[in-house]
């Protein structure tokens, strides 16, 4: 039997798995960097520079915030087997440059909003909300998305709660937190819902 102390010396660094690190510049340009055999590092490709990291693996996690308002991705949004098995019948795609495949089966409402901090989010939760009100009086359930259903769709969310059900700020976003934990609006978004007076 092989004593540990052996198994360990036996143990070359060559048999390690190359680890990639994924990182994310302040301009929101995402490099992928590894580490050589050497210790040196190596930058390689560099992955959508529009502030949203393309993210290979599909997200197709609903969050359930009413029985008529779903909050998810654009994945989530192009998936017919999800949009079937949550009875979507509307769709508010807050997203910019994203298609929306079922148009003839669907009723969307497109907002193109670009994930930037300076974004007057605020300025578009009343339309989004007449949009989500008209679907819902037609029984109908509603899904929110934007490209990674983080930030755009949460705060149109977020602002909904605040404007319709009076909710304050910290109530809408812990209930939305809730229904889809990777939430997160970018600071500039909080910040304005934090101050928002529907």
């Amino acid at each position: 039997m092989h004593s540990l102390s052996q198994e360990i010396q036996g143990f070359s660094k060559g048999r390690l798995k190359k680890q990639c690190t994924r990182v994310t510049t302040v301009m929101g340009r995402t490099l992928l960097e590894r580490r050589g055999d050497g210790g040196e590092v190596e930058e390689l490709e560099e992955e959508g520079g529009c502030g949203f990291v393309e993210d290979k693996s599909l997200d197709l996690q609903v969050g359930v915030v009413r029985p008529f308002l779903l909050l998810a991705s654009q994945d989530a949004a192009h998936d017919s087997d999800t949009l079937q098995r949550y009875k979507v019948s509307h769709v508010l795609n807050v997203a910019y440059g994203v298609t929306n495949l079922y148009a003839d089966q669907l009723v969307y409402k497109t907002l193109q909003i670009l994930d930037l901090p300076d974004t007057d989010i605020t300025s578009y939760v009343g339309e989004c909300s007449s949009f989500i009100d008209g679907a819902r009086e037609k029984d109908g359930v509603v899904l929110v998305h934007c490209n990674a259903g983080v930030s755009r769709s949460t705060s149109i969310v977020i602002g909904y709660l605040m404007l319709r059900e009076g909710l304050s700020f910290d109530d809408a976003y812990g209930q939305v937190k809730l229904a889809r934990p990777s939430i997160r609006p970018n600071p500039g978004f909080h910040q304005q819902l934090q101050s928002y007076k529907p």
